[in-house]
């Protein structure tokens, strides 16, 4: 075993939290020397990405896995592709809401990590309020709340953990006056995450942090990182066991900086030990 394994076996074995991220890539081929360093300096223990945009077999999975972790990955040609990476062994991998749809778009994985299940989920953008591809986001997000009902309770020990394309509250958006007519934070759309989260999972980021101007997207254009016109559209939601077990939440704004940013930043939450 190579001395790095070894040690961050022995930090694992020493710590008394788990912690997890989520983060929209915006591409793994562009993201993927960004991403490894991430992983280091942050050193989290099960994360989740969305938009890889390449097929499992391109996914640079040797690299990860010569760092010391377990890769799951749901890949697409050129568009969406999540994956799952956990220092722990991933068991009874699942790809896509199994819902008998003729779908092929890669919208999530799910993976068993000790007790607890992970979704990490890549929720339409939906392009344009009437359009095709916004009646598909909310049609999705309906599949999403059968996909959980059908296979899972809110007892559960379940995070569910990606970027879901709707910014929920007002607090989350830096103009909602602006935004209310948009895919990301219309009404319609806003119904449909929670009703996904009516079936008994909490926002675990605003467990910790209730403040405004917190987000985790802005757009590339018009300096919106600088003047912070930002979303906060990637989410870590969890089930009744795990809401006591929140210790702390976080967006790495800095990951969202040069060099080579993807439009979004990691979102990272803190569980205590059982």
């Amino acid at each position: 075993m190579a001395p790095c394994l070894r040690v961050r076996q022995l930090q694992l074995c020493y710590r008394r939290h788990v912690l997890l991220a989520t983060w929209n890539v915006n591409s793994i081929r562009a993201r993927h020397e960004k991403l490894l360093g991430w992983l280091q300096a942050r050193a989290p223990d099960v994360v989740c990405l969305q938009e890889t945009k390449v097929e499992d077999e391109k996914f640079p999975r040797a690299d990860y896995e010569a760092a010391g972790w377990h890769v799951a990955l749901h890949g697409q040609r050129t568009y969406n592709g999540v994956a799952i990476l956990s220092r722990a062994p991933l068991a009874d991998v699942s790809c896509g809401l199994q819902d008998g749809e003729d779908d092929l778009q890669a919208r999530l994985i799910s993976a068993s990590i000790g007790d607890l299940r992970v979704l990490c989920a890549y929720a339409p953008n939906g392009e344009s309020l009437g359009s095709e591809k916004y009646q598909y986001k909310l049609r999705w997000f309906s599949r999403l709340r059968r996909h959980l009902d059908g296979r899972y309770t809110s007892q559960t020990p379940l995070a569910l953990l990606g970027d879901l394309n709707v910014a929920p509250e007002p607090r989350d958006v830096h103009d909602p006056h602006r935004w209310e007519s948009t895919v990301l934070f219309h009404s319609d759309a806003r119904a449909a995450l929670a009703q996904v989260q009516q079936f008994g999972l909490t926002d675990a980021f605003r467990l910790q942090r209730g403040e405004t101007g917190l987000y985790s997207w802005w757009d590339y254009r018009a300096g919106a990182l600088h003047k912070n016109q930002g979303l906060r559209i990637d989410h870590i939601l969890v089930t009744a066991p795990l809401v006591a077990r929140c210790a702390a939440a976080e967006i790495d704004r800095e990951a969202r900086k040069n060099p080579t940013p993807s439009d979004h930043a990691p979102v990272l939450v803190e569980l205590r030990d059982p």
